[in-house]
């Protein structure tokens, strides 16, 4: 069952300027390959090597397509990826970059766990608290939408023995997004929260001895990119795969139902409050 909110005004996909983190592999080159080509693309991640070559394969017919190698767990290099997005005057922002390990917390190094908790929760909060209000004052000025996808996980909607933090921190993106959608929901911009299920990406070897691959029902990662943005502008959350529409799916109305009525319960105390 689809949720329509925020309806756009311009055809899916149709963005002028594009931020695409973790693009070097997986879902968020998927994202960068998806979109069509008059959208300039800004894309970064760990990888120069990779990054390099996805740029190559993009700026063709003299695209505009801009690299930036950057550790989104390090502060210093959030700033300096937010201030270039906003001077490419971005209306669409993919919030990829992800990262976890499969074992026991604390089993791992606490290092690692401190790397899963940056980039998953604090890069995801403070770029996209940096870039919206740009975006927004934009879209504005131009009688356009403006659009933000947080991929979270299907891994966020209940505890994950041995990938606790993980999807500890994916579902921070998946309550985040659906949050910001509701504040947002008369500003003209759409927020969507993605779930994929299992995907074939390199997520599986390097977290740990696992490979998506081999899951049952595993989608590719353009099929998760073209879905999620068909999605965008017509819904809130998405969960891709067969565990998805299985699992997830079912609940997905409800749940927008109880965020809704939470939503105008706050406005509500907020409207009486501010007349006090």
């Amino acid at each position: 069952m689809a949720i329509r909110v925020n309806r756009p005004k311009r055809p899916a996909g149709n963005y002028q300027s594009a931020l695409v983190t973790g693009a070097t592999g997986g879902i968020g080159g998927a994202f960068a390959r998806a979109l069509p080509a008059s959208t300039r693309l800004l894309l970064t991640g760990r990888n120069p090597e990779a990054l390099a070559e996805l740029q190559q394969a993009l700026a063709v017919d003299g695209r505009d397509v801009e690299a930036l190698v950057a550790d989104l767990a390090v502060a210093e290099d959030r700033q300096r990826l937010a201030e270039r997005a906003d001077a490419r005057s971005i209306d669409l922002f993919v919030n990829n970059a992800g990262t976890g390990r499969l074992g026991a917390v604390l089993d791992q190094p606490p290092e690692v766990e401190a790397e899963t908790m940056t980039v998953n929760v604090v890069a995801v909060a403070e770029l996209t608290r940096a870039l919206l209000p740009g975006m927004l004052a934009r879209a504005k000025h131009d009688g356009r939408r403006c659009g933000l996808i947080i991929v979270s996980s299907g891994t966020a909607f209940s505890p994950l023995p041995y990938l606790t933090t993980y999807a500890a921190s994916k579902a921070f993106g998946l309550f985040y997004a659906e949050g910001l959608a509701e504040e947002l929901s008369a500003e003209p911009v759409d927020v969507l929260a993605l779930c994929p299920g299992p995907t074939q990406t390199r997520f599986g070897s390097e977290a740990g001895p696992v490979s998506a691959d081999r899951i049952p029902g595993a989608s590719k990662p353009a099929e998760v990119a073209r879905a999620a943005l068909a999605a965008l502008g017509r819904r809130r959350t998405l969960a891709t795969g067969l565990v998805g529409r299985l699992a997830v799916e079912p609940f997905l109305p409800p749940r927008r139902m109880v965020t809704g009525g939470l939503g105008r319960a706050m406005r509500t105390i907020d409207w009486w409050s501010r007349r006090r």
